[in-house]
């Protein structure tokens, strides 16, 4: 097997430290059936990215994370490279004018979708009416709007073929946040939409149980940010394929920060994947690089190792370096950084002499934070297969002075 099994939780690639130390934390608290961490993990919030820890009856809003539902959806489109080079700066420069990045962003036309009459909405008028009337209301505005940090819109190049897909990666946005917020709020004993105090990176798992008022409640109201987040990321490609003047052929749709009833070893359980994409047999996903790397379409393999790793696998390439390493800690007083290490100009040389056409983005998302996806692809080779790999051309991402700190 290409896993390691250390103090009981499954480690695929290189183990992190500090996530290692968060995924026994994970594996001792609660109805812990298997608690794993896929190539690309890293330290994350209570629960380390890249983990996945499956349970009998409970469910993790912490582990769920604050951008639930966060994922991706691809499309490969009916044309050829050689139809959208020539013409890309203008197309990058489209993208970045007609598709809202960044924090707290709306969107200019405004998004109409039958998910506004789910009946789960009841769910925050338990809360309160006015809870209910504000996240809908904030719901309604951030539809189909793309956020910060490491979330992007991007065209790519298919090896070997020149066939031109396109790529998003975002969640529920606000809405998703605040719900979070919300349910590890009211398991704190808070209000709902109060503030939480200083939050710690390795501190437990917030759990409920299943049957429970606020387990229902909180597994309710993430399948509504899930449908809230798939809605989100259609509007965004029907807008890219307009503006490229494509159609699709071909989609591939998939969350990384959810948690699934799914059966396992004849058992009903609940994984709750945060950055890991699920790769049941036969189910394809996306599984993205930076921006100067390849980025892969994968299909889940019928094995045992797929078996043993809760039919899961990695969600991108995984950080080598913090944001803050990397960018320079900000005074939002200058709008100013200091003390990053990568620079503007070596980060935009790098793009540039892989031949990709960027718009926005900060050095934290630069190629030099992240590992080569193919490190992360080579451990979970006997999990999923390769089909098609894509090279970017265009990536448009937020401005490099947005800043989120709830990104997956």
């Amino acid at each position: 097997m290409a896993y390691q099994n250390i103090a009981g939780v499954r480690v695929w690639g290189k183990p992190d430290e500090g996530a290692l130390v968060q995924a026994k934390m994970c594996a001792e608290t609660g109805k812990v059936v298997q608690t794993l961490l896929m190539a690309d993990h890293h330290k994350g919030y209570s629960q380390p990215i890249g983990g996945v820890v499956v349970y009998d009856g409970q469910i993790s809003p912490s582990g769920v994370g604050y951008d639930i539902a966060c994922g991706n959806k691809a499309v490969r489109t009916n044309l050829k490279v050689e139809h959208v080079k020539p013409r890309i700066a203008q197309i990058m420069d489209e993208i970045a004018r007609n598709i809202s990045f960044g924090i707290g962003r709306v969107n200019n036309e405004k998004v109409d979708h039958d998910l506004f009459d789910d009946p789960d909405w009841a769910v925050y008028r338990e809360v309160g009416q006015q809870e209910h009337d504000k996240l809908k209301t904030l719901a309604r505005d951030q539809l189909g709007t793309v956020g910060s940090g490491n979330h992007f819109v991007d065209l790519f190049e298919e090896v070997g073929t020149g066939q031109v897909w396109i790529s998003n990666h975002f969640g529920s946005r606000g809405f998703g946040h605040k719900t979070a917020s919300g349910f590890l709020n009211l398991a704190a004993g808070r209000e709902f939409l109060g503030s939480a105090p200083g939050e710690k990176m390795d501190q437990p798992p917030v759990l409920f149980d299943l049957s429970s008022e606020f387990g229902d409640m909180y597994y309710r109201a993430m399948k509504l940010a899930g449908r809230y987040a798939y809605a989100g990321r259609d509007y965004v490609i029907r807008e890219v394929l307009s503006i490229i003047g494509a159609e699709a052929d071909m989609e591939v749709h998939n969350h990384h920060n959810y948690a699934w009833k799914e059966q396992h070893e004849g058992k009903d359980t609940i994984v709750v994947r945060k950055g890991a994409t699920p790769s049941a047999p036969g189910q394809l996903g996306f599984i993205g690089g930076s921006m100067g790397d390849i980025s892969v379409i994968v299909r889940g393999k019928d094995s045992v190792e797929n078996r043993e790793a809760f039919y899961s696998t990695v969600h991108g390439a995984g950080r080598t370096m913090s944001r803050t390493q990397a960018a320079g800690k900000m005074n939002w007083k200058k709008r100013t950084r200091s003390g990053g290490q990568i620079s503007q100009k070596q980060m935009l040389d790098a793009i540039r002499d892989f031949g990709v056409e960027l718009r926005g983005a900060g050095t934290d998302e630069s190629p030099f934070v992240y590992r080569k996806l193919q490190e992360v692809l080579d451990a979970h080779a006997e999990t999923i297969e390769v089909l098609h790999v894509l090279k970017p051309i265009g990536v448009c991402m937020a401005g490099a002075d947005e800043f989120d700190p709830y990104k997956d």
